[in-house]
């Protein structure tokens, strides 16, 4: 049975691409939406910074046609902040308004946005119907279980903010204090989703980075939907394996050298495209020991590729690596 966010229409079994700060831009998702995830979401975009006209913040609004569908996310501490950023957000034509409660970082959390305001239910649901009201899209959520282990709060969470309009839950498997640490519980996901009042659709996330492990959490914690976000950082791949194990049951093969070589040159050129050389070119850096993780004796290249500052010289070293590698590996 197809997945429905208000009139966006799903599939079956969706893959998400989790909005992740400094890594979930469009030439991110540009090579992402290349290997088959079927729902994108920006970075998330302070509501403090779209009021403000922040440069940086309205520069994450750009969103183009081939990445639809796809989610604006928004966090803040003050209700009609929010309200404001989802009709500033709102006229950048997105198919969804997505509100993070769910980033653990300090400078998030401690200023009462994210994850903290699961300390302060009746704020979160006030400030999730403001931003429901002041959007014709849907809205949807993104949160974790709860502050800490003492207060695992999301199943009331769930059933509250669907009662103020949400359309979609998706659910990090930790706690706030957890940050990224440990390993995450997705069983409270589950009985969210076997819960007889909750009718939206219910996406898991936290910890999934390979196609066997999708496929038997999608059985075992009956969950609509996978949201992926590390796992695909430097290897977007991970769409088109998991939806090639649900459909065969068998292991895509690995993508090649020259795929691997190809889609980080995309990538380069993309974010050049998108933010200029300068910045292009060094925010690029973060993505080029996961675009080569498992090469043996990689290291000087990888020194190379985040020294260099021109595109030129980049493109050359990344011939470079063909040609030692092919011979190596063939």
């Amino acid at each position: 049975m197809s997945v429905k966010i208000g009139n966006i229409d799903l599939g079956n079994f969706p893959l998400l691409l989790a909005p992740m700060e400094d890594v979930s831009d469009p030439p991110f998702r540009f090579v992402c939406k290349q290997s088959g995830v079927d729902m994108m979401y920006t970075e998330f975009i302070s509501s403090e910074g779209l009021i403000r006209d922040a440069a940086k913040s309205r520069q994450k609004l750009d969103i183009f046609e081939y990445e639809r569908p796809i989610g604006i996310q928004i966090f803040g501490s003050e209700i009609d902040h929010m309200r404001q950023a989802t009709e500033i957000s709102s006229l950048a034509n997105p198919d969804l308004i997505d509100i993070n409660y769910g980033c653990p970082v300090k400078n998030v959390a401690c200023k009462g946005a994210g994850a903290s305001l699961l300390q302060d239910i009746d704020k979160m649901v006030a400030m999730t119907a403001a931003v429901v009201k002041a959007t014709h899209l849907p809205v949807t959520v993104k949160t974790r279980l709860g502050w800490d282990d003492n207060t695992k709060n999301v199943y009331e969470v769930a059933e509250r903010l669907q009662d103020v309009g949400i359309q979609a839950l998706t659910i990090h498997g930790r706690t706030r204090s957890q940050m990224y640490k440990g390993v995450a519980d997705w069983s409270l996901i589950r009985d969210i989703k076997r819960n007889p009042r909750i009718k939206i659709p219910i996406f898991g996330n936290g910890d999934i980075d390979s196609p066997e492990k999708a496929a038997n959490w999608r059985l075992e914690y009956e969950v609509d939907g996978i949201m992926i976000g590390r796992a695909a950082i430097g290897y977007p791949w991970i769409f088109r394996e998991i939806k090639h194990f649900f459909e065969t049951g068998e292991h895509l093969a690995g993508p090649t050298l020259e795929e691997r070589i190809d889609t980080c040159n995309t990538h380069l050129i993309k974010s050049i495209e998108w933010k200029g050389p300068k910045t292009g070119i060094f925010e690029m850096r973060r993505h080029y020991a996961n675009y080569f993780k498992g090469i043996p004796n990689f290291k000087e290249y990888r020194i190379k590729l985040v020294s260099l500052e021109s595109i030129e010289q980049i493109q050359e070293v990344l011939e470079e690596i063909a040609d030692k590698f092919e011979t190596e590996m063939a």
